[in-house]
């Protein structure tokens, strides 16, 4: 492949918008690296997906540090395509991962402790060969370990220099609101929640996340927008035998009833009135709530990613 030069018209296009009451600007639409980016994947197409992210001015690009597969692979990937092509840009991107969920064999492998927070964070910026990340996350609540010892390893990160800021993942609301005065209070203020926010999953907005995260000058910004394929035209005339569905991992054919198929068809019915794709009115609609930064997509192709881009046309 051959030596890569940013396109000159990398943001002309792309429209940013300030997160919660921070300084930071986020693209509208963020680059997830949760599938596509493993080890198990080809390289020189997730290289490509990268360079043209950047091309299109998606600054922003999520890991975390079991991504892949395997675990921890999409921040390898990252970290070669970091040498190959994007070291000259490190300052015009804003890049975050995040430690939660299980990661490596023990009791320190997972959940929130102080211990596992930055024990993932130092292996994180080995394999993105960064020196730090933009933004880290605590990537779930953990019940089990006092909620300031998860937020003061937050704090200590930041004061290290080994991330400029620290996002909360998946916690629920009462938590979240614990989370938020104890950051505010040591100087280190939230500035963003990523949950999993579409038109089938509106728990953020029901359970008054995202109303909690306007009034304290939180950002936000939406995972699984498409609900892993569901709000596409992707499963309206049943289940494809290489659909996420048809391998049942994180879709099940259980999952398509009756009502959900009709559904579905009557929102495709009703993009296509408006001339886009049912993945298109999806991702407009979770832009069009109030109080969102940012969504989140994932991409297997360069073509893939252009289509999602057209939610902000």
């Amino acid at each position: 492949m051959e030596n890569y030069v940013a396109s000159d018209k990398r943001y002309d296009a792309m429209r940013y918008v300030r997160c919660g009451r921070s300084g930071v600007l986020l693209p509208q639409v963020s680059l997830g690296m949760w599938h596509n980016f493993g080890g198990v994947d080809d390289y020189q197409r997730s290289r490509s997906i990268l360079r043209h992210a950047f091309d299109r001015g998606i600054t922003h690009l999520d890991l975390a540090n079991n991504y892949g597969p395997p675990y921890g692979s999409a921040e390898e990937t990252l970290g070669r395509v970091m040498d190959d092509d994007l070291r000259p840009y490190r300052d015009e991107l804003f890049i975050s991962t995040k430690a939660g969920y299980d990661m490596w064999a023990g009791p320190y492998g997972e959940w929130g402790s102080r211990k596992y927070l930055m024990a993932s964070l130092d292996q994180s910026l080995r394999r993105m060969h960064l020196d730090y990340v933009d933004l880290f996350y605590s990537h779930r609540y953990d019940p089990n370990t006092p909620v300031e010892e998860t937020l003061q390893a937050l704090v200590d990160i930041v004061r290290q220099g080994k991330a400029l800021y620290v996002g909360i993942s998946n916690w629920p609301l009462e938590p979240l609101r614990i989370g938020i005065d104890y950051l505010k209070a040591h100087d280190v203020p939230l500035l963003i929640y990523q949950g999993k926010l579409n038109m089938l999953h509106r728990d953020p907005i029901d359970e008054g996340i995202l109303r909690l995260c306007q009034q304290e000058g939180v950002g936000f910004i939406a995972f699984s927008p498409l609900a892993q394929g569901l709000l596409t035209d992707r499963y309206l005339n049943g289940v494809p035998d290489d659909s996420r569905m048809a391998r049942g991992h994180f879709l099940r054919r259980e999952m398509l009833s009756d009502d959900l198929l009709q559904q579905l068809r009557q929102w495709n019915d009703e993009a296509q009135q408006r001339g886009m794709t049912m993945a298109e009115r999806a991702l407009r609609w979770i832009l069009e709530q109030q109080g969102v930064t940012s969504v989140l997509v994932g991409a297997s192709s360069t073509e893939q990613l252009d289509k999602n881009l057209k939610c902000i046309e």
